[in-house]
């Protein structure tokens, strides 16, 4: 046992937080949710192939509903997570919220907590863009809010047991790259 004035001294009997230790509260919505994850997700795409019938194609507009809500902030959030930010600080310091307010919004409306709903929200980006582009691997991270490739490759890890290029293989069917353009 260590002797003097270490952190394993001074903490070896006694729980970091109280005598009761932490308590974690994990709430469940108890009513139905107003709004599904896939009906508040927005594509980071602007365009889609649209084919003809005598086998010609052409660029046509992705619809993106960039007010899904028509709750301000919400929507902003979601706008703000589409144009690849991850920032929860700034986004509640520019509208002068608590990041747990923020949270609590999105829990609320989707009953998926906040920084789970940006988790997913990242991820979907990351699997759209590693499935219809050949972007490299940075630039996909960027664009999804995770920042950098480490950061991609540890929640890819995390939510599907797979590397980047592992993803994109398992993702990428014949034809897909190229059906959307940024």
């Amino acid at each position: 046992m260590a002797k003097g004035n270490s952190w394993k001294t001074r903490n070896h009997t006694r729980p970091y937080f109280g005598q009761e230790g932490r308590k974690i509260v994990n709430r469940e919505l108890k009513s139905e949710p107003q709004f599904t994850f896939n009906d508040l997700y927005i594509t980071p795409f602007a365009q889609r192939k649209r084919y003809e019938e005598d086998g010609r194609w052409q660029y046509v507009a992705v619809e993106r509903r960039t007010s899904p809500t028509g709750i301000r902030i919400m929507d902003d959030y979601l706008n703000y997570l589409s144009a690849g930010q991850s920032d929860m600080q700034a986004f509640a310091d520019r509208h002068g919220l608590k990041t747990e307010e923020v949270g609590a919004m999105v829990f609320i409306l989707t009953g998926i907590k906040g920084v789970r709903f940006r988790q997913l929200f990242q991820m979907r980006m990351v699997d759209e863009l590693l499935r219809y582009t050949v972007l490299p691997f940075d630039e996909v991270a960027r664009r999804s809010g995770l920042g950098s490739p480490n950061n991609m490759y540890l929640a890819l890890r995390r939510e599907y047991n797979m590397s980047a290029s592992e993803r994109r293989a398992f993702l990428q069917k014949e034809g897909d790259v190229g059906r959307f353009r940024l």
